[in-house]
């Protein structure tokens, strides 16, 4: 059994809604986005804003959006398949993990601009599942990086898969590992609303914000409040963080369309969102 290893760190995870038109038909970064993202990320940094006990290291996780939903929605990557579409599945995976290898290019070719030490990790590479979730993982890729200074860029990626053969391996997912095995202060997601909601609040003027969630139960009846994907919705994303603070890693969903909300978040200002507790 893996043990967490220590390397003090903050994981910062920006949902593919965020950084990409992820309702567009064809593969487009949001750059007004993505540029005041990596600001915030290098403001964050500031000697004179974070204090070095705060954030000894940041790892980034982003998701895919427009770039790597569309080629794994039409192959239907991860769903079980007869011997003889094998050779299109093949196709199907090379050209979701080529989607989204492209769009972690344009993140950290981004960060690196803002003078932040991006360094890209394409996890179909080291990672393994079983079932859907990750068994096998090298962490040690990442904590070496760390321990250098660097900013490990993670992102969903198609892996190989012991049951399915082939699978999407979603960021949150990654960042429930990385959070659960490394010693994590705290996990931030950056999604399209302030967090989690009674009711979708993008179709429901009367939605009231969820300011703290401890059990799946309390949101499993709610309307997912973003986009269908193939990698959970909201639902998903609980789940992974209710996992995490039942060891006593404490996160937050906040608002990554809210200039500022970022920055503030990775400084531990309050920011309005949802708080995922242990009970």
């Amino acid at each position: 059994m893996l043990t967490r290893v220590g390397v003090k760190m903050i994981i910062l995870k920006i949902g593919g809604s965020i950084i990409t038109e992820k309702d567009s038909k064809e593969p487009k970064v949001d750059y007004k986005n993505l540029n005041r993202i990596c600001n915030e990320i290098k403001e964050s940094f500031s000697t004179e804003n974070i204090n070095a006990d705060l954030m000894d290291g940041l790892v980034i996780v982003h998701g895919a959006g427009s770039f790597g939903h569309p080629p794994a929605s039409e192959y239907k990557i991860g769903q079980p398949f007869p011997n003889e579409e094998f050779p299109e599945k093949r196709i199907g995976f090379a050209k979701t993990q080529s989607a989204v290898k492209e769009l972690n290019t344009y993140v950290c070719n981004a960060l690196i601009e803002h003078g932040l030490p991006a360094v890209s990790m394409q996890v179909s590479s080291f990672v393994t599942t079983s079932d859907k979730r990750i068994y096998d993982f090298d962490l040690e890729f990442i904590k070496n990086y760390l321990n250098n200074g660097f900013i490990p860029v993670l992102y969903g990626d198609p892996v190989l898969d012991e049951k399915y053969k082939m699978a999407i391996l979603s960021g949150d997912q990654i960042l429930q590992y990385i959070a659960r095995f490394l010693v994590s202060d705290r996990v931030v997601l950056g999604t399209d609303v302030d967090g989690v909601y009674d009711k979708n609040p993008k179709t429901h003027d009367d939605a009231k914000l969820i300011e703290e969630v401890s059990s799946i139960e309390e949101i499993i009846q709610v309307e997912s409040t973003t986009n269908i994907d193939v990698t959970g919705g909201m639902v998903g994303k609980v789940n992974e963080l209710l996992s995490l603070a039942e060891i006593g890693v404490d996160s937050e969903i906040i608002n990554a369309n809210r200039p500022g909300a970022i920055g503030d978040a990775l400084q531990n200002k309050k920011v309005k969102g949802t708080k995922i507790t242990k009970k």
